[in-house]
């Protein structure tokens, strides 16, 4: 299967059906806390009819609780009264109480899309973060998810609670005068048109609001990452001028959502103080005709205030459900984004090694535990074959046209090539970054598209020239090779590689802090922690991925005492560029546009006249 070529936008571009999965996204999101919910959907129930009723009570006092107490009774004036201010305070209460509990429910669900987020990012395959960008995860992690979290913890309850509100005040007005209710009615139509208007002018709005701050967060992340080649090459004006490009277009998208919301809301003013006007001049006939009574009248007037109020509210809610909602989607397409290379649905496991044949105990789920009572324990490797492979990235041009390859178990071997031979891609598909696009890649003649990935991932290891370490202490990312791993398998691993003696020389020994990605250590230093995290790893496997490009000449004489250790026992697949890191291997095979033109030990290709042995000679004379 071959991996489909991505613009760089294209991840940003939405299916048609987004919004409707964005729907699904977020019900199964409020699925657990459906109790919740509908007990929340009583409390703002009750609250809006609480909020509705009072208008009545003071209809009732006006029409007869003061005509009955300016005869001596004032009982019916005082129970309108009391009435009115018990609904008044149990709105209160109940509003308190909803805003409370929306909020902590608010917390737990965008919690769990974050959850959610963050392991399905971790789930998708090299090829997907390789068309993307940091940046724009990061984007849905932090700006969208926060449009998310504000829409649900301010904005639902009180949409939910004008919508309730405009829906009850619009069967009391029927209650209490069918004529003046068809009048408000009729402001509806237009109401309706504006509002169908503004949803769909306001998503494409936000949705540009939503990319182009994605752009901005992009941007902004690449220039912190590579501020030193930014400060190095002065190119702080061009990185701030494609800033102010990028801001420019965020400005200018929420220019427009901000101007839709205008629109909207004047519309929708005007539209209530037309039916204002309207009911006043008709209401006031009616109660000179005789039609209706004073207390009606005053009654519609103060519902409509109370109506347009909500929808007031429903305007700057509108504003927080676009965003968010745009917001959602793109999150939503993340979440519908499918890793290519997906696990098996019926996983194989390794077989075991032959010493665990032998003692008819240990299981092959046994054989891929690598538990810190065995750190330091060599394994015996194992076997790699590569099968009519076909590979290429998407729609472009076979990186490797048909590739067939065995490494026994227990064989270090070394890729040399030009840049672009194919020696990384043979890298990824071996460490299964990437699947081939036909063909098959197996261990121990277990396909890798049915092997276990934990399995997997526990037996084969790749070290990168990145050397990447994570903010912590230098035991933290030694122990990442096995988390399980106690204090004293953490230096041994670092004794192991050379690593030690520096170590005991810092301040804070194992535990001081690295920094920011390992700036406190070396180049030399960082790749020696890599190489303690493999050795407390234990694989079968070890790629090595141009592992000693960036050092100097002693880091790297120290990385490779290091090697011999960490790699002995081990299945090996070394990418070098320094011919100084072949010498150690039993096979060097030569590689030119996806294809093996030399294979054979380092000795006998240096006595040859291939290519191998011109790269050696001019490495040598290099070295005079």
């Amino acid at each position: 299967m071959s991996i489909p070529r991505i613009d760089e936008d294209e991840v940003e571009q939405l299916p048609p059906d987004i919004a409707k999965k964005a729907r699904a996204l977020l019900l199964s999101l409020v699925r657990p806390h459906l109790a919740m919910a509908i007990f929340l959907l009583v409390i703002v129930v009750l609250t809006a009819l609480f909020l509705v009723i009072g208008p009545v009570f003071i209809a009732d006092a006006l029409d007869n609780g003061v005509p009955k107490a300016v005869d001596g009774d004032p009982g019916p004036l005082i129970r309108a009264v009391a009435a009115f201010v018990g609904s008044t305070i149990a709105s209160a209460v109940l509003a308190f109480t909803s805003t409370r509990l929306v909020g902590i429910t608010a917390q737990k669900v965008v919690y769990r899309l974050r959850s959610r987020l963050f392991t399905h990012i971790q789930r998708l395959d090299l090829g997907y973060h390789e068309r993307s960008t940091s940046g724009r995860l990061v984007s849905r992690q932090t700006s969208d998810m926060e449009s998310v979290q504000q829409f649900l913890s301010y904005s639902l309850f009180d949409t939910a609670l004008a919508l309730f509100e405009m829906t009850f005040i619009a069967v009391t007005l029927i209650v209490l005068d069918v004529p003046l209710a068809f009048v408000v009615f009729l402001g509806f139509i237009p109401l309706f048109f504006i509002t169908k208007s503004a949803h769909r002018s306001q998503r494409n709005a936000y949705r540009r609001t939503r990319t182009s701050i994605a752009k901005v967060i992009v941007h902004f992340v690449e220039t912190m990452g590579g501020i030193r080649a930014v400060q190095a090459y002065r190119r702080q004006p061009d990185r701030r001028g494609t800033l102010r490009d990028e801001d420019t277009l965020y400005r200018d998208a929420n220019t427009d959502a901000l101007r839709g919301v205008a629109w909207f809301a004047g519309w929708t003013r005007l539209v209530g103080n037309v039916t204002q006007t309207v009911i006043i001049i008709v209401g006031a006939w009616l109660v000179i005709e005789d039609w209706t009574q004073i207390g009606v009248l005053a009654a519609f007037i103060l519902y409509l205030r109370r109506f347009y109020g909500p929808l007031d509210e429903l305007v700057q809610a509108f504003n927080l459900y676009q965003s968010a909602s745009a917001a959602l989607e793109k999150m939503a397409a993340v979440l519908d984004t499918d890793p290519e290379v997906v696990e098996p649905a019926q996983p194989r496991s390794l077989p075991a090694h032959s010493a665990h044949r032998n003692s008819g105990t240990a299981s092959a789920k046994d054989s891929a535990s690598h538990d810190a009572s065995t750190v330091g324990t060599p394994p015996s490797g194992r076997s790699i074959d590569l099968t009519h492979v076909r590979f290429s990235y998407g729609d472009g041009p076979d990186v490797l046209p048909r590739f067939d390859l065995r490494i026994p178990a227990g064989e270090i071997v070394a890729l040399v090539g030009a840049t672009g031979a194919g020696k990384s891609t043979l890298a990824k598909l071996v460490t299964r970054f990437y699947d081939p696009s036909e063909g098959r890649v197996t261990i121990d003649e277990v396909d890798l598209r049915d092997l276990d990935d934990a399995q997997l991932r526990s037996s084969v290891v790749m070290v990168t020239q990145e050397s990447f370490l994570f903010a912590g202490t230098i035991a933290d990312n030694i122990r990442i090779g096995n988390p399980d791993a106690g204090d004293d398998d953490v230096l041994a691993a670092a004794a192991a590689v050379g690593l030690d003696p520096y170590i005991r020389n810092l301040p804070d020994g194992y535990d001081t802090d690295v920094k920011k990605r390992g700036g406190r250590l070396s180049s030399g230093q960082r790749q020696l922690v890599s190489f303690a995290r493999v050795f407390l790893a234990n694989p079968d496997i070890v790629v090595l991925d141009e592992a000693t490009a960036h050092l100097d000449i002693p880091s790297e004489r120290l990385v490779q005492k290091a090697l011999a250790t960490v790699l002995e026992g081990r299945t090996a697949i070394i990418i070098a560029h320094r011919l100084s890191t072949v010498e150690i291997a039993d096979r060097v095979l030569v590689m030119d546009s996806g294809r093996i033109i030399e294979d054979g030990t380092p000795e006998e290709l240096i006595s040859g006249a291939g290519k191998f042995a011109q790269l050696h000679k001019a490495w040598r004379d290099s070295l005079v």
